[in-house]
């Protein structure tokens, strides 16, 4: 999964503390063994010496090595067995001598040749899940979301339907979207007026697909191109990399940052790099379809417009209802 540096650096951070834990653990166990029966210890760093050594000193004598190793093969032999009646007559579990690792796969690496390990992964998707509920208020969940605050009169802009009967459409199309997500899903664009719960739906879909394991980036518009200007000019920023190359990349209130060369460039090259490479991305807006073609270039219009599936939010500011 492509996540970004910050996350991949605290879950690399993570694993090697607990490795480094692991390790402390192993070694004061095995240690305070050693220390109660110091033959053990003995005959252990015998064992270790291998028949390798043991050929190579013949060698360099101009011995056959041939009578060596058997006589080192009987000697350990020996060993084993003395060994052996140790642990049983003072009840030591063999496994207790042993350097358990963090992670059986992988050793505590992160990595199985070039893959990432599962280890890695899970502490990577538990990092991204802080950074969307730090980004979050904490409540935006599906079973959360209240239908009984929009309109349940119909409404002849709305073709006869009531806002009510609208949104349970986008609602449900929103949590079978999160449910079913994959790398193939199709890209959204979330339209409507200021208070409709288009931020309340886009964040219970980040919630869920990251809970799926994957990478997903949710970031105001606002910062997104923020942190796009600071690395053109060299001032610092967040990095872009992971809003080209999460999983799932949400871009919360286009619309609200200011429209320049520069944004409107930005705009372009996130949308349609996205786009090209096949990932999908979800837009809340606060903008109408016509406010959209007024407003941005038609390059980045037609791909909004014709490329994203559209979902019309209805209804009046829940939020003043929430409050009443």
């Amino acid at each position: 999964m492509p996540y970004s540096d910050q996350v991949l650096r605290r879950a690399r951070a993570r694993l090697a503390a607990a490795r480094a834990n692991r390790d402390q653990e192993n070694d004061r166990r095995i240690s305070a063994i050693y220390d109660a029966h110091p033959r053990l210890r003995e005959i252990d760093r015998q064992l270790r010496a291998t028949v390798a050594q043991v050929m190579t000193a013949a060698f360099r004598r101009g011995e056959d090595p041939t009578q060596t190793v058997e006589q080192m093969r009987k000697a350990n032999l020996e060993l084993q067995r003395e060994r052996a009646w140790i642990l049983e007559s003072e009840g030591i579990d063999e496994a207790d001598l042993k350097a358990e690792p963090i992670c059986a796969v992988c050793g505590g690496t992160g990595y199985v040749g070039e893959r990432m390990c599962e280890c890695l992964a899970e502490l990577c998707r538990q990092e991204q899940k802080k950074e969307l509920s730090s980004l979050l208020s904490g409540n935006e969940r599906f079973d959360a979301f209240r239908l009984d605050l929009y309109p349940d009169t119909e409404d002849a802009n709305l073709g006869g339907y009531s806002p009510r009967a609208v949104m349970r459409h986008v609602y449900e199309r929103c949590r079978r979207y999160a449910a079913e997500f994959s790398v193939q899903s199709p890209s959204l664009l979330l339209s409507g007026g200021t208070g409709l719960g288009k931020t309340f739906l886009s964040a219970a879909i980040a919630r869920t697909v990251a809970d799926g394991g994957y990478a997903v980036v949710y970031e105001t518009a606002g910062q997104v191109f923020s942190d796009f200007e600071a690395e053109k000019f060299g001032g610092g920023g967040h990095g872009t990399a992971k809003y080209l190359h999460c999983d799932l990349l949400i871009l919360d209130d286009l619309g609200t940052e200011m429209t320049t060369q520069f944004t409107l460039s930005a705009l372009y090259s996130l949308v349609n790099g996205r786009l090209m490479a096949g990932r999908p991305t979800i837009i809340s807006t606060n903008l109408t379809t016509t406010e959209i073609r007024q407003r941005y270039t038609p390059q980045i219009a037609s791909r909004l417009l014709g490329t994203y599936e559209l979902l019309l939010f209805a209804g009046n500011d829940i939020r003043l209802l929430k409050k009443s």
